[in-house]
């Protein structure tokens, strides 16, 4: 495939370490599959703040418009206190191209290698067969608030004389449930044909309407079955019986949450990718954001300490979602598991008598799998 053109935001913290590494993944993936990617790398987050004065500038706003997917590092505010202009926030680069280019389904697969088992607090038994896609709404709900302000959706902290309050809105609209909704029940359809909708309809309005969504698109589907689950049983299922589950979708705090959760299933954060999928249609996909599931991790940051599978695995869903490249995203994904297989591990995942490996050696080890494979 040529004609390709895939943006990289590295970003903050750990971010340009574990994206250089998909980065050479993705090089790999195109000397052994004979394509020819086009990447490109601009500023985001706190690089940006000191380079242009905005997390996200206007000029790689449409540098991300203009490509086929956007490979997506972490941001996040440096210490010492609060930035007061919203712009200047490197969290407000992910809220702005989350809204800006409509991304409205969060993938986060959970697939727990066996060979990293030991590294999961559960028990091997309960982690056997366990292969769930949380599918996470992204445009709405109570997670958008101070760095995303809208009229009338209130979220802020008020004080009036010796009396403090704080207020945060959560409101959906029935397009907004429906659109993830049925991009779950797509997926479920191509995988075990099951979904699992989440909610907290004992209490929340939007959840009681979440619910109606469901069983209005549940019928366009008549192969796949659903099952309605309030959050604290679905919080508790992942404990006692991950493997039941194989997609599941949610509303924008609820799947933050879990999917952290979650990742222990896996042994670390670092081993979680995710897709951010929008409407536009790319030439074999969908465009997208793909990006890990951990943050910054300021503490680690240039130490060579980072695990970079969660970018490397982000970066086979971009193969696969973005470029409908399903052989090439297999192959990486099968190079990631040969490496670890073969004890390869950074300190996050690390077990006695595995070989001990920095950020770069295990990008490498995964870049030679794929290339001998």
């Amino acid at each position: 495939m040529n004609d390709v053109t895939i943006t990289v935001l590295p970003g903050d913290g750990v971010g340009p370490e574990v994206t250089a590494q998909a980065v050479r993944v993705l090089r790999a993936t195109e000397k052994r599959f004979r394509h020819s990617f086009t990447v490109l790398r601009r500023p985001v987050g706190q690089e940006a703040v000191e380079a242009e004065g905005v997390a996200l500038s206007d000029l790689t706003f449409a540098t991300c418009a203009q490509s086929d997917a956007v490979l997506f590092g972490a941001v996040g505010s440096p210490p010492g206190g609060a930035v007061r202009d919203l712009a200047a926030r490197p969290e407000h680069a992910l809220f702005r191209l989350r809204k800006g280019f409509g991304l409205f389904a969060n993938l986060r697969p959970v697939r727990p290698l066996p060979s990293l088992f030991g590294a999961s607090p559960l028990k091997p038994e309960y982690l056997k067969d366990t292969d769930m896609v949380f599918v996470r709404e992204l445009s709405s709900g109570i997670y958008y608030g101070h760095l995303d302000p809208v009229p009338g959706k209130p979220s802020e902290i008020r004080r009036s004389g010796a009396v403090e309050e704080a207020v945060d809105t959560l409101l959906y609209t029935a397009a907004q449930i429906e659109q993830v909704v049925r991009a779950a029940f797509e997926l479920a359809a191509r995988r075990r044909r099951k979904v699992t909708s989440v909610d907290k309809a004992n209490v929340l309005s939007s959840s009681v309407l979440w619910r109606e969504i469901v069983e209005r698109v549940a019928p366009e589907h008549p192969d796949v079955t659903y099952e309605h689950l309030l959050v604290d049983a679905c919080a508790m299922r992942l404990i006692r019986n991950p493997a039941d589950l194989d997609v599941v979708v949610t509303e924008n705090l609820f799947g933050d949450i879990l999917t952290d959760e979650a990742a222990m299933l896996t042994g670390s954060l670092g081993m979680l990718p995710s897709a951010s999928l929008g409407a536009r249609r790319t030439r074999g996909g969908r465009f997208g954001l793909y990006e890990p599931v951990h943050g910054t991790a300021p503490d680690i940051a240039g130490q060579d300490r980072a695990n970079p599978v969660g970018a490397i695995l982000s970066a086979a869903l971009l193969l696969r979602h973005s470029l409908g490249l399903h052989q090439e995203a297999d192959a990486v994904e099968e190079a990631v598991k040969a490496v670890v297989g073969q004890g390869y591990r950074t300190e996050d995942i690390a077990e006695s008598g595995c070989t001990l490996v920095g950020t770069r050696e295990m990008g490498r080890a995964i870049r030679d799998a794929l290339l001998e494979a």
